[in-house]
């Protein structure tokens, strides 16, 4: 121990974990960078190990009450008295436990020793002995023991009284969806120990990256106060350097700190349908991002995304794979008068399909000024930069392929992480972003022309002619990009080209080419394949020219006026196509000098393929020679593997979605999946309160009292839970519970252990009886009723 001390100033540099317990050095470091933590001071562990000198016995004995009572009954030593004494301020004090086990990066303890609050004089060293007493309480006994935490000792922090108008807990990453992006705040009236405690329905906040905030209904704190929250947060995850949660405070208009720790539960989960009730869709995706995305993919495909509406995403990440928010798009083509006369619903079929009959498109809980203002302010610089890219689009796509091979030779060039962040910062960053707008300017060009000259030919001759006369984008005029690689292969068995030179036009073209952790076909030595082609790809182009002209001659035979005009435009159409084509070839080579930017990165710093599972902005931070994100990897590469393991999700997603509930379901549809529709009567939905999905048989109890009657592997269904009720927790299978939120100690020892929980659900002591077998779904905040007894 550092210090023999009895007291301590709150913010005192000797205030470490073995001295002032988890809690009190987490308050420390707050308080010593300048955080608005209220003034005290820390009773220390060596106050306790001098008052508990001589109670081995009863300790030993571990009956709770005895401890408590023989606690009780002990006086102070008169110097600790003197020093508690001395050191209290006039008024009302808080009196907090704080463990040397608890409020660690691995374990948070939440919730497993005593608080006292609104204290006053000789109260507080009645109040310091049952703080003591809580180290042996059979829940926080029980807790150590699951742990295999022997050796402990516990201190007590005094803190001047907020005389709270609203507090609550915060999350500096969504504890629920795992997303790192994400601000979670819980707000109450009061002091907000009800709400930890899980005893009220909070109000819940969350705030995006860019500051958009996000109500599930209450108004107790305006935007602004939660973007005030959300940045401090922000501060305090930066001081402990991994997301952290926080209970917070406001009296008088001014906020103030309480408590902060790691989060010691987080998810790492993929599922973006968590944040909302939208419609998903990933028809036109999933042929250019077919599988399971890693974390540097996903970071690099994001520099696609648009800006979010309102806080609404755009587009977003669904167990790994790229799903676009129609219901997003749809709502600005409303905004901006674009549904009048089906226009929207007939682009929307054009790129993503029909929408399942019976789904509904769920709206942005937003009114149409709304939408239309964030769409205009997000879309206004957009549209600009888009502009300027379709003007020297010809001139960017000739220089892609050499702007690449210099990029290579740099990253071979470079041989420490220094070399490679400077070879990012002065070239790579630049590239990815300018690419990626090349790439959107040629994939927008033509679709609005491409959508009106599509009607007008199907007026006139119908669907399939309509199809054949817009085949034409290969051809005398160009050769469209993604036949390149066959055709390329045919003229290779045919002499007509080089190995090299074939590898070096389509050797970054494959199934999975934004995947950067997937080798490119180039890097195969054997590559490309001596295999005949089969059918000469030139014999079917020729077949279908026929089809297409003979679509022609039906046209100029039926509408001999207009076919001049027609064809011009359908020309039109197929360069563009062939320009969208060509655009999205150097962006796949884009992703194949990303690749080698990230290979060459984990050959210099050592960790290989590990720089997959971080976002680019980590594998920054690892070349700057802060190793803290490799810390993620595991979880991360785990989930990686988890997802790569279900089948390809449904194209079309409404609401809340849990991939491996679906992929387990034996009458899972591969088309579409509608959470709306899914519940049927029995049903019970709440707030998702810990990830995963169990059957079992339901035990509905009241009273903690009567914990005795759950059964090991039972479904816990109770009206609400707190400190008290964690003895139970490792006997359910599941926790579900009437009131609560994702925030209260349910959820989050549940999460801590491992159990689905879903928490909030307002009724589900009336609708589930003991001996109800129920599913009870976690991640999606719903208990199905399946058989009653």
């Amino acid at each position: 121990m550092g210090t023999t001390a009895l007291v301590l100033p709150l913010a005192d540099p000797a205030a470490d974990l073995e001295t002032v317990g988890g809690k009190g050095a987490s308050l420390a470091k707050l308080a010593a960078a300048g955080l608005p933590v209220p003034d005290g001071f820390h009773l220390t562990t060596h106050a306790y190990r001098r008052f508990t000198a001589d109670l081995d016995a009863e300790l030993r004995d571990g009956d709770e009450d005895a401890i408590a009572a023989a606690f009780d009954r002990r006086d102070l030593p008169e110097d600790i008295a003197d020093a508690l004494r001395a050191a209290l301020p006039a008024g009302p004090v808080a009196v907090r436990s704080s463990a040397t086990a608890e409020d660690l990066p691995d374990l948070s303890f939440a919730g497993q020793h005593d608080t006292f609050l609104n204290v006053s004089g000789e109260e507080v060293l009645t109040a310091v002995k049952r703080c003591w007493a809580s180290l042996w309480t059979t829940r926080a006994v029980a807790y150590r023991a699951r742990h295999g935490i022997t050796d402990v000792a516990i201190a007590v922090v005094v803190q001047e009284m907020v005389p709270a108008d609203a507090a609550g807990v915060l999350f500096t990453a969504n504890p629920v969806t795992g997303a790192r992006t994400e601000t979670v705040v819980n707000a109450a009236p009061g002091l907000g120990e009800a709400l930890v405690g899980g005893t009220v329905t909070p109000d819940e906040y969350v705030v995006t990256v860019d500051g958009a905030v996000r109500r599930s209904g209450g108004s107790l704190l305006s935007d602004a106060r939660v973007r005030e929250l959300a940045a401090l947060g922000a501060r305090i995850q930066d001081l402990y350097g991994v997301p952290v949660d926080v209970e917070w405070a406001v009296a008088g208009g001014r906020i103030a700190v309480l408590q902060a720790r790691p989060i010691t539960a987080l998810a790492e989960v993929w599922n973006d349908t968590l944040r909302g009730d939208y419609l998903w869709t990933c028809a036109n995706l999933r042929e250019a991002v077919p599988s399971v995305m890693t974390p540097a993919t996903w970071s690099f495909a994001r520099v696609l995304a648009q800006p979010p509406i309102g806080g609404h995403p755009t587009s977003g990440n669904i167990g790994g794979r790229f799903y676009l928010n129609l219901s997003a798009a749809l709502a600005v083509g409303q905004a901006l008068g674009l549904a009048r006369g089906g226009f929207m619903q007939r682009t929307v079929e054009l790129y993503f399909g029909r929408i399942p009959a019976g789904v509904r498109v769920p709206p942005l809980p937003m009114s149409r000024l709304a939408v239309l203002r964030a769409a205009v302010g997000a879309a206004l610089p957009f549209l600009r930069q888009n502009r300027e890219f379709r003007a020297k689009i010809d001139v960017l796509l000739a220089s892609a392929p050499a702007r690449a091979d210099r990029l290579k030779a740099a990253f071979r060039a470079a041989s420490t992480p220094a070399d490679l962040l400077a070879l990012w910062r002065s070239d790579v960053h630049d590239v990815l972003h300018v690419d990626a707008e090349v790439f959107d300017a040629g994939a927008r060009n033509g679709s609005m022309s491409s959508v009106k000259l599509r009607r007008r030919l199907v007026k006139l001759v119908g669907e399939d002619d309509t199809t054949a006369l817009l085949t034409g984008a290969h051809g005398a005029a160009g050769e469209l990009e993604s036949l390149g690689p066959v055709l390329g292969l045919a003229r290779l068995q045919r002499g007509e080209i080089t190995r090299e030179a074939y590898a070096r036009q389509y050797g970054h073209r494959f199934a999975d080419e934004f995947e950067v952790s997937a080798p490119r076909p180039a890097e195969d030595p054997e590559w490309p394949p001596a295999d005949d082609v089969g059918v000469d790809p030139e014999e079917l182009l020729a077949r279908q020219a026929a089809v297409r002209d003979a679509a022609w001659e039906r046209l100029r035979a039926a509408h001999p006026g207009k076919v001049a005009r027609l064809r011009r435009e359908v020309d039109k159409l197929a360069a563009l196509a062939r320009e969208r084509e060509r655009a999205r070839s150097e962006f796949a080579r884009t992703f194949a000098v990303l690749r080698d930017f990230l290979v060459r990165a984990g050959e210099v710093t050592g960790h290989g393929d590990a720089l997959f599972f971080l976002p680019i902005e980590e594998t920054l931070r690892v070349l700057d020679g802060d190793e803290t994100p490799l810390a993620s990897v595991p979880a991360r590469r785990a989930a990686y593997d988890r997802y790569r393991a279900l089948p390809p999700y449904p194209t079309v997603i409404r609401g809340r979605f849990d991939p491996e509930a679906w992929a387990a379901d034996p009458n899972r549809r591969l088309d579409v999946f509608d959470a709306s529709a899914a519940p049927p009567g029995d049903d019970v939905s709440g707030f998702p309160g810990a990830a995963g999905v169990v059957e079992g048989v339901a035990r509905v109890i009241h009273d903690v009292a009567d914990g005795a009657a759950l059964e090991p592997g039972e479904v816990l269904v109770t009206t609400v839970t707190n400190i008290g009720w964690t003895p139970l927790f490792p006997r359910a299978a599941a926790v579900v519970t009437d009131v609560g939120a994702p925030l209260s100690h349910a959820a989050i020892v549940a999460r801590e252990l491992g159990i689905p929980a879903v928490v909030g659900c307002g009724n589900a002591t009336t609708r589930i009886k003991t001996g109800d077998r129920v599913r009870v779904d976690g991640g999606r905040g719903a208990v199905t009723v399946l058989t009653a007894p």
